[in-house]
């Protein structure tokens, strides 16, 4: 079910996104999330509305070394007719033979950096939202990158810095700018939030107002349309970029597509559409996989975020997650009352885990310059993983 108002909100209506040669006349972004957003996850998205789909985030050593599941992850499906990877690294030389290898072998029409990474097995090797740290290797890697992109846009994604006492973004943002790249995103957190408590959009409208060239995207706390067109007008950004929200909600891409061309739609899904929506979700995931064995292991993790707030109990959501086939999945939502209507507030909201303030996890002595000291070049390199993904 769609709840449609007739009307156009003028304060909607803003400019098409340019990044590079690239035009999103819905300036909306789905923010790469490892182990969710693969080709399945993505064309599901796409199928909704309009925006730009990336990858999960790639490791760029194991992109160089072709590891088969890196591979595999980097490959789109025809419908995706702009392709979008982002990339993880530490070393420059590794991340501009990355994207090198994508660009000459045409994989990809977008490429994005991971800067705002907060997990620990990231950040303690120095990557993730603990590298901008270290400007200069910050600033050798994006200029690495973006040399070997040629006309492919290359653009960041970061967050506040590591923590309140060690704030990266304004220095790290006109870096940056500076090096070229197509647009920036802002997560208004740092990495010692993870994703805990309210993203700072201040911190958003300040990287706007200090870059005056690229595009600024703002990341955080994106439940609905109605929080990115508030995003926008708050902070003066260039477009948003979209991710725990739509877990579980594809069609929230489909309430941004509405009300970045002013229209006032919601969608407002009763339980038959989940459920259609939940088993689609399968299928593409069975083609993604060439498994229905490891398509329902995969779902598993969306079973609460599809049934947040809906009538379904404990024991239907855990057989859910113990299913095997399509087969058996169709048995179980099969017993589902579809007439069920939309519940209201109960669906809507935040999702996806939030976690508690910690102190980030970092490589030695990190912290106590800005500059590669001593071995860290060594152990960043050494230190950098050779798998992809979730």
């Amino acid at each position: 079910m769609t709840s449609r108002i007739p009307t156009v909100d003028p304060l909607a209506l803003i400019k098409p996104l340019t990044i590079g040669p690239l035009t999103l006349e819905v300036p909306v972004v789905l923010a790469p999330m490892a182990g969710i957003t693969n080709t399945a996850f993505r064309r599901l998205c796409r199928e909704y509305g309009a925006g730009l789909f990336v990858s999960e985030m790639i490791t760029s050593r194991a992109l160089v070394e072709r590891n088969t599941e890196t591979m595999r992850l980097i490959t789109h499906h025809e419908s995706e007719t702009t392709r979008s990877i982002q990339l993880y690294g530490v070393d420059p030389k590794t991340v501009s033979e990355a994207v090198t290898m994508l660009v000459a072998e045409d994989r990809a029409d977008h490429i994005d950096l991971n800067f705002g990474c907060p997990v620990p097995k990231v950040t303690r090797k120095g990557g993730g939202a603990a590298l901008p740290w270290k400007i200069g290797l910050f600033r050798q890697i994006v200029e690495a990158a973006v040399t070997a992109a040629g006309q492919i846009p290359l653009t960041v994604k970061m967050r506040k810095g590591i923590d309140a006492d060690h704030l990266t973004y304004i220095e790290a943002g006109k870096a940056a700018a500076g090096a070229g790249v197509a647009s920036i995103a802002l997560h208004g957190r740092t990495a010692a939030e993870f994703y805990s408590g309210h993203a700072d959009w201040s911190a958003i409208e300040k990287l706007k107002n200090a870059i005056n060239d690229v595009p600024v995207l703002g990341n955080g706390d994106i439940w609905s349309a109605d929080d990115a067109l508030r995003m926008v007008r708050e902070t003066g950004c260039d477009g948003v970029v979209v991710g725990r929200g739509c877990l579980g909600r594809p069609w929230l891409f489909g309430d941004l597509t509405a009300a970045f061309r002013g229209e006032k739609i919601k969608a407002e899904p009763g339980l038959g559409q989940v459920i259609n929506a939940f088993r689609r979700h399968a299928e593409l995931l069975t083609e993604f996989f060439d498994s229905e064995d490891r398509a329902c292991r995969d779902i598993r993790k969306h079973v609460a975020w599809y049934f947040k707030g809906y009538p379904v109990g404990g024991d239907l959501r855990a057989s859910l997650a113990m299913v095997q086939n399509l087969g058996q999945l169709d048995d179980l939502l099969a017993t589902l009352d579809a007439s069920l209507p939309y519940p209201g507030a109960d669906v809507e909201g935040p999702r996806g885990r939030a976690g508690t303030p910690k102190k980030p996890s970092l490589p030695e002595h990190w912290l106590e310059s800005q500059d590669l000291v001593g071995a860290q070049r060594l152990n960043l390199t050494e230190g950098e993983g050779d798998t992809s993904g979730g």
